[in-house]
């Protein structure tokens, strides 16, 4: 509904409200697929008339304005719209002037040079709209983590309580935290393969079974991932597990090791070839011991070191969720959050956190947030008076500020100097040359008020790229001057990607790990961060809020006397 407003150039405050109440949903918590119009509006954002379209969709499957909408737009320009650098108003534009009407006309006019003769279009816009579907092409059909691993828990979940499942787990890419996951790979221990099979393909999440065998099955799960279940004897269960869970690289490296040593490496185990005798294969720790190997943790498993550091006994200790003290980067209702201050700070507290900051947007420089300075006063005031109610946890007033192209950000020094953190972050602009953006890091990492680069490339996976820019330099500089560099853990994010934080850690910066939440649910999504962090080597002395509220109090400090 919001984009097709848009398209069609209605109010942008009633676009913005559908905007606001898509996130919402999508940010609820519960299953509102039983909710009536009254019980809808328990939901922030959802009025009354926004709550009788919703009922209308549960009901019917469908909006009537809606499909009254669809009928004045192509579709082909509805999908011009989810284009990274377009938009609907440039969409639209296309459409009028151009009569283009689908994204293969547009890829033709981008090639030909077309769009430049367009006003507020050019050179740029037609490479960056190229890059922008070529990145669609490259992701394809693969899903986003957190997509898959919901999918796969729900399935492990159906089956984890059969007398028959000794051991379960997801295997795969999944299991390696990539970003982006192609299909899921479950793994069962069992004598009785049958019952599990049976029960797998069963679920009522399973849209089409592919295949239902002995030891093997594999289905479409609901929203179109294909999900493969394995069923091995529990003997043989870390064998499998080494196997399954990849990489194809790690697997050749480590099977080329244990030809080297006389030996043979498949799913069943690890054999002595002159006599085909299984010497390990029960857990992983004991097939790797036997290749004179340390455990290696699934996240390594790419061949970029591990096997190396396994042998010379420097592989990483790996942060863990449960290392995490705080949460740095958080939103609620008073910016783009979908949950109020005490809802946000409560699950905060629950997850145990000795501090929690809140860095709602600063307005200066995104006026649509409408967040004025006298609403940072008062919540500041309300967090004071919130404190009491949670002495166990220090709730910190912090914001995140906007990063403009020549490295400003919001607010003077002495408005700064009130917060007790602040993240600073790129939101426009992604299309700067190298050597801009370049500039535009490092001014802001050198602003003695700013403590944390939030999403520092500025990517959504998938769909924007990211932005170009000098690591070495801005890593260097992250770690001269104290700034800590932001693992945004939104699974659309993940930025530092991994590499970019092995390269920031070996360069001496201080990475954070940090939710981004923009509601309660989001606080959880930070085992994300953490699975990019690992991909990345980053222990938990390299993570700023895996330390004590002193010590992030006094890194706050340092940075403020430079």
């Amino acid at each position: 509904m919001a984009d097709l407003q848009a398209i069609l150039g209605r109010d942008p405050f009633r676009v913005r409200a559908y905007e606001k109440a898509a996130a919402a949903v999508a940010a609820y918590a519960k299953d509102i697929a039983a909710f009536d119009v009254r019980t809808l509006q328990q939901i922030p954002t959802i009025g009354s008339s926004m709550a009788s379209r919703l009922a209308e969709f549960l009901q019917t499957g469908t909006i009537s304005d809606l499909e009254a909408l669809r009928l004045r737009v192509p579709a082909g320009v509805r999908a011009m719209t989810h284009i990274s650098g377009l938009g609907p108003k440039k969409a639209i534009v296309l459409y009028r002037d151009l009569g283009i009407e689908s994204v293969e006309a547009l890829v033709e006019a981008c090639k030909a040079g077309k769009l430049r003769d367009v006003k507020g279009f050019g050179a740029r816009t037609e490479e960056n709209i190229l890059k922008s579907l070529a990145l669609t092409v490259e992701h394809g059909d693969r899903v986003l983590m957190d997509v898959a691993l919901r999918i796969a828990e729900t399935l492990i979940d159906g089956l984890r309580d059969m007398p028959e499942v000794a051991d379960i787990s997801y295997a795969g890419s999944l299991r390696r935290m990539r970003e982006t996951i192609g299909d899921v790979d479950l793994l069962v221990a069992s004598t009785d393969a049958a019952p599990v099979m049976d029960r797998f393909t069963s679920h009522p999440d399973v849209e089409r079974i592919l295949a239902h065998g002995d030891t093997k099955s594999a289905i479409i799960a609901r929203g179109g991932l294909q999900v493969d279940l394995r069923v091995v004897e529990p003997d043989a269960w870390g064998a499998a597990l080494i196997y399954f869970t990849g990489s194809k690289a790690h697997n050749i490296k480590i099977r080329e090791r244990a030809v080297k040593a006389g030996l043979k490496l498949n799913e069943y185990g690890l054999f002595r070839l002159e006599d085909d005798k299984r010497i390990a294969a029960r857990t992983e720790a004991e097939v790797y011991e036997a290749l004179g190997l340390a455990d290696i943790p699934p996240p390594l498993r790419e061949n970029t070191g591990e096997i190396e550091a396994a042998l010379d006994g420097t592989l990483p200790d790996l942060v863990e969720v449960t290392d995490l003290r705080g949460d740095l980067h958080s939103h609620t209702n008073m910016s783009d959050g979908h949950a109020t201050l005490e809802e946000m700070v409560a699950e905060a507290a629950a997850r145990g956190y000795a501090y929690y900051v809140v860095t709602d947007h600063a307005g200066d420089y995104m006026a649509m947030q409408r967040v004025t300075r006298d609403k940072m006063l008062d919540q500041r005031a309300r967090i004071d008076t919130l404190q009491k109610k949670y002495p166990r946890m220090r709730i910190l007033h912090g914001t995140e500020l906007n990063i403009q192209t020549d490295g400003r950000v919001d607010y003077d020094t002495e408005f700064l100097a009130g917060f007790d953190l602040c993240v600073a972050s790129i939101h426009a602009l992604f299309t700067l040359p190298r050597e801009q953006q370049t500039a535009r890091l490092l001014a802001a990492i050198d602003n003695p008020n700013v403590h944390v680069i939030g999403h520092l490339s500025g990517r959504q996976i998938g769909r924007r790229a990211p932005i170009e820019f000098d690591e070495e330099t801005v890593f260097k500089a992250a770690a001269a001057t104290g700034t800590a560099l932001e693992i945004n853990s939104h699974p659309d994010r993940l930025d530092l990607r991994d590499e970019h934080a092995r390269l920031a850690k070996s360069l001496g910066a201080t990475v954070s790990i940090d939710s981004d939440a923009h509601a309660v649910g989001h606080l959880a999504g930070i085992r994300f961060g953490v699975g990019t962090a690992q991909r990345g080597w980053i222990e938990k002395a390299d993570v700023l809020n895996c330390k004590t509220l002193k010590q992030l109090e006094a890194f706050v400090a340092r940075k403020r006397a430079r």
